[in-house]
């Protein structure tokens, strides 16, 4: 038999235990099942199809082990992008919000994401928002996903009154004079998403997923993994494979905060691993802790710098789950075979999802349970330590480095970096910490994030504290082999080795000597064999 395709002329990376390189590789039905020089170009046949590298440097398939593809494909169909590059001032903020209202019929939601205060030129004032948005109800999602911006037609929308209490675990910010400021938080926020989210229906996810995959594809993606997956989103992927339009592979976190997902789950004895190399379930997830450039995530120091309006003084952050509560939850996961993940942001918020998770473990010991603290900002040396002795997953925000590192920066201080993102520290003890973007929340392209775990400042210059700084190679380790562990995976994933999934990426330079990886552009993207992406 013939392979059906071949990569030649490469410099191809294997990822290997051994760090070994070829230059050409041959699949078979989406695995490979040869690896060597361009003499493999013999095992070729008429119906072979052939990839000629021009002797460019190739990789294994970006693993992103934590992102929202399903929210960033509805982002992508209807609402309107704000991030910096759009919107460098409040002005233009603003001019933004009055042309799209322009635009919808009166009584007609408009939605904005990705806003970045700091580099905008902090928030509008509700009088400013009501001004602009020409009496339609608006929202704005911050950067971060968990605060937002409402005008005054929003929260009349929402039945939100100035004599409406704060939602558990949430926050309408108010000023002195008891009034909203337009600033809404965590659970409050959701409040305006719920109201938005309602109208999306299974096809405007599988639409969207479109251009998701376009754009993954195009950064050299080949496999994401969807944080808190709603059963919409399941719905929506399992229809999209059986129509075969998956371009690339997905693994399904499912949401704790879909009330009924992850007992329904149990009850059917669906475990991780379910399902094929396209769609699987990786485990379950749930969200105590929020975020640090809001200034929301749960630390045990305050915040530093100029506190927002409305915002509690001193302020060390939230939790959004009672920890008995979780623990029931997560343990009732684990007995069933799902895998645990829980987010934690700041030292506060990492050391209440490993309260949780040593507690499920405890009520049911297992040894190779890999279970992750999703994002693990701020890991001080005491949670060091207590991630490797616990054997837990470091699954690191690596994509905040660069975006959010300015507002890290200044909202933790300086000297708080050295723990932030501790690359250098965790792999020096052993504790596996696969890399993540949690896009939407920032951009879908790894390579940035790549870059400042290296140079360990953010391109805009902020310092991330250069002792943290590792190679390129381990850089690259997070996002291919540590991704596809993380997932229980690796049998499948994150290397190039006889009889793994034919998974690859063409790139313009050679990531592997450090040259400018923060503009490293995708020449060819290749999944099971099949040329998905050419640029």
């Amino acid at each position: 038999m013939s392979p059906d395709f071949l990569l030649l002329n490469a410099r191809i990376a294997s990822m290997d235990a051994a760090a070994t390189e070829y230059s050409a590789l041959a699949s078979l039905n989406g695995r490979i099942v040869a690896l060597g020089d361009d003499s493999l170009r013999d095992l070729a046949g008429p119906q072979t199809k052939i990839l000629n590298a021009e002797g460019r440097r190739v990789l294994p398939g970006i693993v992103d082990s934590h992102a929202h593809p399903d929210a960033y494909a509805l982002r992508l169909r209807t609402w309107t992008l704000v991030s910096p590059e759009h919107v460098a001032t409040r002005d233009a903020l603003l001019a933004r919000i009055r042309a799209r209202c322009q635009q919808a019929a009166p009584g007609q939601w408009c939605a904005f994401y990705r806003l970045n205060e700091r580099a905008s030129g902090g928030y509008p004032t509700l009088a400013e928002l009501d001004a602009a948005s020409l009496g339609r109800p608006i929202f704005i999602l911050r950067t971060d996903g968990h605060l937002g911006l409402a005008n005054s037609a929003a929260f009349a929308a929402c039945g939100v009154t100035r004599d409406t209490p704060d939602p558990a675990f949430g926050r309408f910010d108010r000023g002195a004079d008891g009034a909203f400021t337009g600033l809404v938080r965590e659970t409050a926020a959701h409040v305006f998403l719920n109201a938005l989210h309602d109208q999306d229906s299974e096809a405007d996810i599988a639409e969207g997923m479109e251009q998701v995959q376009d754009q993954c594809l195009a950064a050299g993606i080949t496999s994401v993994a969807n944080s808190l997956t709603p059963t919409k989103a399941i719905r929506a992927y399992q229809q999209m494979r059986r129509d075969g339009t998956w371009r690339m592979r997905m693994g399904i976190i499912a949401s704790g905060r879909d009330e009924p997902l992850v007992p329904a789950l149990i009850a059917a004895g669906i475990q991780s691993g379910f399902g094929d190399d396209f769609l699987r379930m990786i485990g379950v997830e749930w969200c105590p802790d929020c975020s640090t450039s809001g200034r929301t995530a749960a630390y045990w120091d305050p915040y530093r710098g100029t506190p927002v309006p409305g915002e509690p003084v001193p302020n060390t952050g939230m939790l959004l789950y009672e920890k008995d509560d979780l623990i029931q939850r997560a343990t009732a996961a684990h007995k069933a075979g799902l895998q645990v993940m829980i987010e934690g942001v700041g030292d506060r918020g990492i050391d209440f999802a490993l309260d949780v998770m040593e507690a499920a473990l405890a009520a049911h010991p297992v040894a190779d349970h890999r279970m992750r603290v999703e994002h693990c900002c701020y890991v001080t040396p005491k949670i060091l330590a207590r991630l490797a002795r616990g054997k837990f997953v470091d699954s690191s925000a690596t994509g905040f480095m660069d975006e959010l590192g300015e507002a890290y920066v200044a909202n933790r201080g300086q000297e708080a970096m050295r723990h932030m993102w501790p690359h250098r520290s965790l792999i020096d003890a052993g504790i596996p910490a696969p890399g993540h973007s949690d896009f939407a929340v920032c951009r879908v392209s790894p390579w940035t994030a790549m870059a400042a775990m290296v140079t360990r400042r953010t391109t805009g210059g902020a310092d991330l504290e250069a002792s943290q700084a590792i190679t390129p190679l381990e850089a690259i380790r997070a996002y291919t082999s540590l991704g596809a562990w993380a997932q229980r995976e690796e049998r499948d994933k994150g290397s190039l080795e006889v009889g793994k999934l034919a998974d690859c990426i063409v790139l313009d330079r050679d990531v592997l000597n450090g040259e400018d990886i923060a503009g490293t552009q995708v020449k060819a993207t290749v999944v099971g064999g099949m040329l998905r992406y050419q640029a």
